[in-house]
């Protein structure tokens, strides 16, 4: 029997309750065979260190319904909106998906509509008082009167534009989210459900009777067992960078454009945590996700080279038995390399950034990261 794969792309950051209802309503909704994640690596997004390392979070995942779970590389991982989702959406479809499941605020959402009114004229966004992210919304709201501001919608925006540029390799399922919204700060009292910027602020502080409530088992020992790593681990990293370094190699970095080197340098100088080292540089032109993300590639000496938002490889990184089988179907016929197991011509060549943003981690925590790192496997009853 041909195995049909439906793909999610994820950052398990931690997998929580609302991810297990996720994955089974992509298996319902499609009837797939095989659901693969495609997750970020020990960076994310929002240009924060993954609570637990992409290893544990594997685990996590696997014993929450995943079938599969394939590295985002941190190239991918680690950019806007617009790259995060193109570069997704290709690993995915080098994976031979059918399907693309994703969380929306608004899963009704006319993707094509807005789709058909996108700006031509890039200088519609080159002012300086606003985010380029409030310019584009704004531009679209006036357009089409459709409001894209939720996180998840403007994801999904960004998947449906990247599967039409790439010639429509996957079909799109939008699921509702359930429970609280992706960034709400708390977790609510009897609530099954709570966003992961709650659940990791719960952990952080040692929230057990919290956390408990909104993750599965696995994720809670996880968890508990995990050195869990935050911006406040790297923060002397970044500043002892950011004191000594000359503004002239800071603005070789990636995205370090606009003179923003100058002001992240004087910043780093009066700031104790990283927490006020964010508030001393935020402007109005700047968000906090995008100083994160900026402060991710100073520290991680990511030059624009590198920063290629378009998958080389496809790096495994767990399985259960049903993964393993879709592996075996799919292994002759994919074109790009298949890794199981890290060696040193990866890690010198396409896995060279990724190894080195896994030694940065392990500065931190002491457990390695890539070299030799075999896929997480569980057996699950089928």
């Amino acid at each position: 029997m041909t195995l049909q794969a439906v793909g999610i792309i994820a950052e398990y950051n931690p997998f929580h309750n609302g991810h297990t209802y996720q994955v089974a309503q992509a298996k319902a909704r499609t009837g797939a065979d095989v659901v693969i994640a495609a997750m970020s690596g020990n960076w994310v997004q929002r240009g924060e260190p993954a609570l637990m390392d992409k290893w544990q979070r594997t685990q996590a995942a696997i014993a929450g319904g995943v079938d599969l779970v394939v590295e985002l590389p941190t190239a991918i991982a680690v950019q806007p909106a617009h790259l995060f989702a193109s570069g997704g959406v290709a690993l995915l479809a080098a994976l031979q998906c059918r399907w693309l499941a994703f969380g929306s605020e608004h899963p009704e959402m006319d993707y094509e509509r807005l789709m058909a009114n996108l700006p031509t004229d890039p200088a519609t966004f080159k002012r300086f008082d606003q985010t380029y992210a409030s310019l584009f919304q704004g531009y679209l709201r006036e357009q089409t009167g459709i409001t894209l501001s939720a996180a998840n919608d403007i994801l999904g925006f960004f998947y449906a534009l990247a599967n039409r540029r790439q010639g429509n390799p996957l079909e799109l399922l939008a699921l509702a989210r359930k429970g609280s919204q992706h960034n709400d700060p708390a977790i609510a009292a009897a609530s099954q459900f709570a966003s992961a910027t709650a659940i990791r602020s719960a952990a952080l502080a040692g929230d057990w009777a919290a956390v408990t409530a909104v993750v599965p088992a696995t994720t809670q020992s996880l968890l508990r067992a995990a050195q869990l790593t935050s911006w406040t681990d790297f923060w002397p990293y970044l500043r002892y960078q950011l004191v000594s370094g000359d503004v002239a190699d800071l603005r070789q970095m990636y995205q370090i454009t606009e003179g923003v080197e100058y002001r992240l340098k004087r910043a780093a100088l009066d700031s104790a945590t990283f927490a006020d080292f964010m508030h001393a540089v935020k402007t109005k032109r700047y968000t906090y996700t995008r100083l994160q993300r900026q402060s991710a590639y100073l520290l991680g000496q990511m030059k624009p080279a590198e920063m290629q938002a378009e998958p080389e490889y496809l790096r495994v990184l767990g399985y259960s038995a049903t993964g393993q089988r879709y592996l075996h179907q799919i292994k002759k016929q994919v074109t790009l390399p298949l890794i199981s197991r890290a060696d040193r011509d990866w890690q010198k060549g396409p896995g060279a950034l990724d190894d080195r943003l896994g030694a940065l981690r392990t500065l931190i925590t002491g457990v390695p990261q890539d070299y030799g790192r075999i896929p997480v496997k569980i057996t699950l009853s089928e």
